[in-house]
C-alpha cells in the first residue's frame, strides 16, 4: 500500500481529483490533507469526500515542528503539494527528500517564484504575450518552483484569450496529468 498526504491551501478542485482518481486503487491511499487556511475550501470538499484533514498554522508548521511530526507518524510514500502556499521547512525537505513534489501553474522556469501562484501567474504570461502556458510537476527543494523538473504539459494561448480562459486551460491540464505523475512516481517507488 502507498500512502499519499496532500497539502492545499485554497478551494481544493486538485485533491478532489486526485482522490477521485485513486479510488478506486486498492494499491494507493489518500492518508489526510494538511491545509494552512483554516477557511479554505479544501477542508469542506474532504468533509464530503471522507478524507482526513487538518488544520495548522504557522507556528506548528516552521517553530514547533508538529506538522513534521504528524509527517513522520504517517510515513507518506509522497508528500503532494496541491495549491498549496507555503516554502517547505527545511527540516521537512531532508526528512522526505524526493518525496514531496508540486505542481506550478506555468512553464518553469518561466513566471515561478515567490509570489507567483494562480492568477498572478496567468497575469503575467499573458502580459508577456506568450504563445502558450502550462504545468509544471516538480520536485520541492528550499527555494520556491526551483526543484528538479518531473513532467511538462503544454497549452497553446492567444492574446484574445482572457485571464480566466488561461486559467481554464492551465487546470484542464493540471486534472489530466497531476494524477497520473503521481501515480507514475508511486510505481517507480
Amino acid at each position: 500500500m502507498k500512502n499519499i498526504v496532500l497539502f492545499a491551501s485554497g478551494s481544493g478542485s486538485n485533491v478532489e481529483n486526485i482522490v477521485q482518481y485513486f479510488e478506486s486503487n486498492t494499491e494507493v491511499t489518500i492518508t489526510a490533507v494538511l491545509s494552512n487556511n483554516k477557511d479554505a475550501k479544501v477542508l469542506e470538499r474532504c468533509n464530503k469526500l471522507n478524507i482526513s484533514a487538518l488544520y495548522f498554522n504557522k507556528t506548528s508548521f516552521y517553530e514547533k515542528g508538529l506538522v513534521r511530526k504528524i509527517l513522520r507518524t504517517l510515513s507518506p510514500d509522497l508528500i503532494v503539494l496541491a495549491g498549496f502556499l507555503w516554502k517547505m521547512p527545511q527540516d521537512l525537505i531532508q526528512d522526505f527528500p524526493d518525496r514531496i513534489i508540486n505542481i506550478h501553474p506555468a512553464l518553469l522556469p518561466k513566471y515561478g517564484g515567490k509570489g507567483m501562484y494562480g492568477n498572478h501567474v496567468h497575469q503575467a504570461v499573458k502580459d508577456n504575450m506568450e504563445t502558450e502556458t502550462g504545468i509544471t510537476i516538480h520536485f520541492v527543494n528550499e527555494n520556491y518552483d526551483e526543484g528538479a523538473i518531473i513532467y511538462q504539459a503544454t497549452t497553446n494561448i492567444s492574446p484574445e484569450n482572457t485571464i480566466q480562459a488561461i486559467a481554464n486551460k492551465v487546470q484542464a491540464l493540471e486534472y489530466e496529468y497531476f494524477p497520473r505523475i503521481i501515480e507514475k512516481l508511486l510505481n517507480e517507488g
